[in-house]
């Protein structure tokens, strides 16, 4: 699937991760990236604009963590705004399993809530015009870490959900899948907290494994959208791409 003049938003695209896939997103000519994140951050934003001046890069402050109602009023202010979108990415997360209820709003909650806010306007039994959701999950979605199993578990259930969402494309119109980063170069490794305390040095241990570069996993992560595979759970891993 070409990326040419289509809509994107981009859910917690100034992130690690997010940043460097917003950036090779732009190198592909769309007409607009909608970025929505917690955080402002003029320097990333004029960055990303300086790309490719041909793309419109718009930013919203979001909090996946907003309820449903506050989530749907935004899209609606998007729509309005730009018409149409083609492609919603849902990449907020967090790791740090002590924060328990919080690592299950952003990871998987606030996911769900963007989801469903946004299949009002895509929902082809509502006349909708059909979408693609690609869903930030983890390899420990199908690997457990079990150091940190509030936050494998919330992968887990975006994994399971994003599959139910790809089986039901023939009712909404709604295509759906995952890229799944292997361990990957940022802030969200250097330093977290295991559940209960069972590993205190966890991050240092993972860190000894082999790890990606931002860079190398937005190069796949992007590759995985052009591909646009109903119902793919893709590994991004070592700087490759694969099922």
């Amino acid at each position: 699937m070409s990326l040419t003049i289509k809509n994107v938003v981009f859910v917690a695209g100034l992130g690690c991760i997010g940043l460097d896939t917003s950036k090779e997103l732009l190198k592909r000519n769309l007409k607009n990236l909608v970025i929505l994140d917690r955080i402002d951050n003029p320097d990333a934003i004029a960055e990303l604009k300086a790309i490719n001046p041909k793309v419109t890069v718009t930013f919203f402050p979001y909090d996946v963590t907003a309820p449903l109602a506050e989530t749907a009023k935004l899209l609606k202010c998007i729509f309005s705004q730009f018409k149409t979108v083609d492609i919603l990415i849902n990449g907020a997360g967090i790791l740090d399993d002590h924060q328990i209820e919080r690592t299950i709003a952003v990871n998987y909650t606030g996911l769900v809530n963007t989801t469903t806010a946004i299949l009002d306007f895509w929902d082809k039994r509502k006349c909708g015009p059909g979408g693609i959701i690609c869903n930030i999950g983890s390899v420990t979605g199908f690997n457990a870490i079990y150091q940190v199993p509030v936050y494998s578990g919330s992968k887990a259930a975006v994994v399971n959900f994003t599959s139910s969402l790809a089986k039901l494309a023939p009712i909404t119109g709604v295509t759906a899948y995952t890229v799944n980063p292997g361990i990957t170069k940022t802030t969200l490794v250097q330093k977290f907290n295991s559940w209960l305390e069972v590993e205190p040095k966890v991050a240092e241990k993972l860190l000894e494994h082999p790890t990606q570069t931002t860079q190398q996993c937005a190069k796949n992560f992007v590759k995985a959208i052009e591909l646009n595979k109903n119902g793919a759970l893709w590994k991004l891993d070592l700087g490759t791409l694969e099922p």
